[in-house]
């Protein structure tokens, strides 16, 4: 019922910008709480930013002043704004839908020269 599109990854270099997108079909996407995750190799899989039905946000203090989320309620999208990006930013990064616990497939961001 419910599916969750990612895209916006891929490979920039230190100090580059990129934009992930996650695009939610089947779902009342406006009464979601969301949330993009990133796990890196070797590494427990981590909470980077949310937003809240209302549009309340959270952001890990790893990314904080760098990363920005948002949402457009009328594109059932969520959106992460990633600059300044470092190597230590690289990992899989999913979306999450938090009310039910459903997640996205990943996509990989890869921070180097």
């Amino acid at each position: 019922q419910v599916q969750l599109v990612e895209s916006g990854g891929g490979l920039v270099q230190p100090g580059g910008s990129l934009r992930l997108s996650c695009t939610a079909s089947g779902s009342i996407f406006s009464n979601y709480a969301m949330g993009w995750y990133r796990q890196a190799p070797g590494r427990q899989r981590e909470l980077v930013a949310s937003i809240t039905s209302s549009g309340s946000t959270y952001s890990a203090g790893s990314v904080k002043g760098r990363f920005t989320i948002s949402r457009d309620n009328a594109k059932n999208t969520v959106y992460l704004q990633m600059n300044n990006l470092k190597p230590e930013d690289t990992a899989v990064y999913y979306c999450k839908i938090i009310n039910i616990g459903f997640w996205g497939q990943g996509t990989q961001v890869t921070v180097s020269s």
